[in-house]
């Protein structure tokens, strides 16, 4: 798993070692594994002798980083040449140890006068950088990224905010990141993600410093196959989950049978279908449940999916009122989430998985979408506190929160050709699967967007996808994880 932290808390762990460390031995942790990275880039294009690197270098610590790393690719052959944001007050004993090692200080007015460059290292401000950069430095960054040079950030690429993902103004987009120690909230959530490029951590013994509960978390493969529900030799279709669905109307439905579609194809034992789509569930899927409603009356279930495609009539709304007032899991998606009743989700005492993508956010916390999509991790925490729910905020990156102090997850498997109609379908009746299935509101949020993600590459293949292909490929990304 991938864990992140607040510059806060990272900053505090790197006193704490520090304090118990040579002076500099940190930093130079830190330049040593920077320097192999900047190797490792260089080799792909050529070699590291004779290459032509230009280090953009800030003040503080990230510009010492960046400084005595330069050193040592100097020390190694390579032409290393360095802009100073801020000459003044450049760390001294990076700038010494770069001017020893043969690397050169640009002056100022030769900024547009820097010649062919093979890597161009971004060492401007790190995650100690707030606001966006400032105009000099934003004109610098417009100037040396139009060369067409890979470019590698320190620590985080600059201009960007590192605990919360915002972009303010120009920033850099990077082709790799190396961040130091842990990883940080912006480098995992976008729109700060899509800046970062390929992410490596470097190891300077933050670890035993770092808290056990982190402020971000990302699951990996080994993570999602220890979550997911596999039936035993005892099994029946009720110990697999029963999911009950209420989605689809008599102009949409099709999003009826995309729900069924994504329950079914994730291992529910059986799906109770209740709604208009009844015709339409039943001719793609004759396994189904069908029951022309209410949803209580349609039989035993171990976790509703309410909303898509639902539509706006007074039947509809009354469908999600009934689903709400059962004591078993539900899940709130698309036309559901503008038909239920705030009080009565925060009422609930089983719990409530809501499904927004930015547009239905904002319309919950009764703001604007641009803000929503600026801000995505207040936006998840916050939905969550107010509705007492667990969120899955889909989008680039999709963010599933809990009310409480439990660590947003950010899901890494999320695809452009997700963004087709009927792929948030396909999601809601996955997950409401694994809500059936026993899994925890938060894990069945987090391990439906990973599945969700792997399924559309798999279906894709870097080719247009449509809903039931996401569907369809399921079960071969769950295998997959479970390999």
């Amino acid at each position: 798993m991938r864990l992140a932290y607040s510059v806060e808390t990272v900053r505090a762990a790197e006193q704490r070692l520090m304090a118990r460390l040579p002076e500099g031995a940190l930093m130079q942790r830190a330049a040593a594994g920077l320097a192999v990275a900047c190797g490792d880039l260089l080799r792909r294009n050529g070699r590291v002798y004779g290459s032509r690197v230009l280090l953009l270098a800030g003040s503080g610590d990230n510009g010492g980083d960046t400084l005595y790393a330069g050193a040592r690719l100097a020390r190694r052959g390579a032409g290393v040449r360095a802009l100073l944001t801020s000459p003044g007050t450049a760390h001294p004993g990076g700038l010494a140890a770069l001017l020893a090692a043969g690397g050169q200080v640009l002056d100022g007015p030769e900024l547009g006068a820097f010649g062919p460059v093979d890597l161009v290292v971004d060492g401007i401000t790190g995650i100690g950088g707030r606001g966006g950069l400032r105009p000099e430095a934003a004109e610098l960054v417009r100037a040396v990224t139009t060369s067409g040079a890979p470019v590698l950030a320190v620590d985080l690429p600059s201009g960007v905010e590192a605990d919360t993902g915002q972009v303010l103004g120009t920033a850099v987009r990077a082709d790799a990141t190396v961040t130091f120690g842990a990883y940080k909230p912006g480098l995992l959530v976008d729109p700060a993600a899509e800046h970062a490029g390929a992410l490596r951590l470097i190891d300077i013994g933050l670890g035993e410093e770092l808290p056990e509960r982190p402020d971000l978390e990302a699951l990996q493969y080994a993570d999602v196959a220890a979550l997911l529900p596999v039936p035993g030799a005892e099994s029946d279709k009720y110990r697999r989950g029963v999911v009950g669905v209420a989605a689809g109307s008599e102009r949409y439905p099709g999003a009826a049978v995309l729900a069924v579609a994504g329950a079914l194809r994730a291992g529910a034992g059986a799906v109770r279908y209740s709604g208009p789509g009844a015709d339409a569930v039943i001719a793609r899927f004759p396994e189904a449940l069908v029951h022309p409603g209410p949803p209580s009356r349609a039989g035993r279930v171990q976790a509703w999916v309410a909303g898509p495609g639902l539509g706006d009539s007074s039947a509809s709304a009354t469908a999600v009122a009934d689903v709400l007032a059962t004591d078993v899991p539900v899940l709130v998606d698309a036309d559901g989430l503008r038909l239920m009743d705030a009080g009565a989700v925060r009422a609930r005492t089983a719990p409530t998985v809501l499904t927004p993508h930015a547009g239905e956010a904002a319309a919950l916390l009764g703001v604007e979408r641009e803000e929503v999509e600026a801000g995505r991790l207040a936006a998840v925490r916050e939905l969550a506190a107010r509705y007492r729910a667990t969120v899955l905020l889909k989008g680039s990156t999709t963010l599933v929160a809990a009310d409480g102090d439990a660590p947003v997850r950010v899901n890494p498997t999320g695809t452009s050709w997700l963004a087709t109609a009927g792929s948030g379908d396909v999601l809601s009746g996955l997950t409401g699967s694994l809500l059936a299935a026993g899994l925890a509101p938060r894990d069945a949020a987090s391990v439906g967007a990973y599945l969700h993600g792997l399924a559309a590459r798999g279906a894709s293949d870097g080719a247009p996808v449509a809903a039931q292909d996401v569907a369809d490929a399921i079960p071969a990304a769950w295998r997959d994880v479970r390999a």
